[in-house]
């Protein structure tokens, strides 16, 4: 069992790890979209919006896919989309045509958290599935860091471009690979997420609703502290990649932690998890402001490095806590509707955050995010005191 355990979870957080790397790039890459295009601060955050529009238009459908097909098919094939992806933003030559190469490239990331998530509750015993999620979450926190060197680092010996094609190409050698090796549910029959009948689960959408907001606030960090690092604290845009990798992986970090304490700390299950994800997100709030006072690059980057570990280190403890309020047979629904809450956050979040760093100033941007975590923190608390319907059954011990 241990060994079958650990095929899966490797494979499939290599599989996650190629995936981000792709994905986050754009993230990465800000400053330089906004030298080759010459962006406001505002027109930074609808690339970061586009991208995520992307992503939340194909959620559900892909997500219905992955239930009829398998992970095993769309994995690969959404992999090797991510490649294709890479391509298109790399060769955009106009502001438009980076709009849309970022929208498809967000698309096709929408197989992976349907997918990876199948992948564990499937393949993985009760008991053990909060700690393989934190180990699958940190194939997100893990690409990310990587992507941020790989395009901050290349570009000051070659171009920007190229740590884009490098990820294109590990992305397809990733993909080959895991269609390969991986050995998993072959697919079913697909149906549309029952979002209905999830509304009707007080506790559930209390969590989907706080997640609108704790999304936000995560994929706001990430598509602006290099930029915010550059232009705010004076460091080097490689500095900044430096910086926004070290908030990768303290985040990794906390995912790890996270989904530990959850399988590890006593009692209740939706209280002990719902209230590691309080804490998390209380944290964040004010770490928020202390990144909005950071003057100096050594400053910045403790502050960015304890704020990755709580910002980024909540979403295993996000999903944890949503399977300890919807039964077995409502969790690729369940699923589905909480990504969706968390992706849309970054809808309207990066192009207010810019907006006010372009009127204002950043202090004001930094600010608006605490103001959100807050907000999250107060539905958090609801969640923990709110009881699911009867007949939706808590997750395992």
């Amino acid at each position: 069992m241990d060994r079958s355990y650990w095929r899966t979870v490797s494979l499939v957080t290599l599989w996650q790890v190629s995936a981000s790397i792709c994905y986050y790039t754009v993230f990465a890459a800000t400053p330089f979209f906004r030298d080759a295009f010459a962006l406001s601060r505002f027109e930074v955050g609808i690339v970061v919006t586009t991208l995520t529009l992307g992503y939340a238009t194909f959620l559900l459908p892909v997500g219905a896919l992955t239930d009829r097909f398998g992970e095993r098919r769309t994995l690969s094939l959404g992999l090797v989309g991510l490649s294709a992806g890479m391509l298109l933003v790399a060769g955009a030559s106009s502001y438009a045509l980076l709009l849309a190469a970022v929208f498809l490239l967000g698309s096709v990331y929408s197989t992976a958290m349907p997918g990876t998530n199948k992948a564990v509750y499937d393949s993985v015993a009760p008991g053990r599935q909060n700690t393989a999620m934190g180990i699958k979450q940190v194939g997100v926190t893990g690409g990310s860091g990587i992507s941020a060197l790989l395009v901050t680092g290349l570009a000051g010996y070659f171009f920007w471009e190229v740590g884009f094609l490098i990820a294109a190409v590990l992305g397809v050698v990733v993909a080959v690979g895991f269609y390969a090796l991986y050995r998993g549910e072959s697919g079913g029959t697909a149906s549309y997420p029952d979002l209905r009948g999830l509304a009707a689960n007080r506790a559930y959408v209390l969590l989907a609703v706080s997640g609108l907001f704790l999304g936000a606030a995560l994929f706001t960090t990430t598509g602006y502290t290099v930029l915010y690092v550059e232009e705010s604290i004076g460091g080097s845009v490689a500095f900044g990649g430096v910086v926004l990798a070290v908030v990768q992986l303290f985040g990794s970090g906390g995912r790890l932690l996270g989904g530990w304490l959850s399988d590890a700390l006593p009692g209740d299950p939706q209280t002990r998890i719902g209230g590691i994800l309080l804490v998390q997100t209380v944290a964040s709030a004010g770490l928020f402001l202390v990144v909005a006072r950071t003057s100096t690059p050594a400053n910045a980057g403790i502050a960015f490095a304890a704020l990755g570990f709580f910002v980024l280190g909540f979403t295993g403890v996000y999903y944890s806590c949503m399977a300890t309020l919807v039964s077995p047979d409502r969790m690729g629904s369940a699923t589905a509707g909480c990504q969706l809450a968390l992706t849309a956050g970054a809808l309207f979040a990066p192009p207010a955050f810019g907006y006010l760093a372009d009127t204002l100033d950043y202090r004001a941007s930094w600010t608006l995010l605490a103001g959100v975590c807050l907000v999250a923190a107060l539905l958090v608390v609801a969640v923990i005191r709110t009881d699911p319907p009867i007949g939706e059954t808590a997750m395992a011990e």
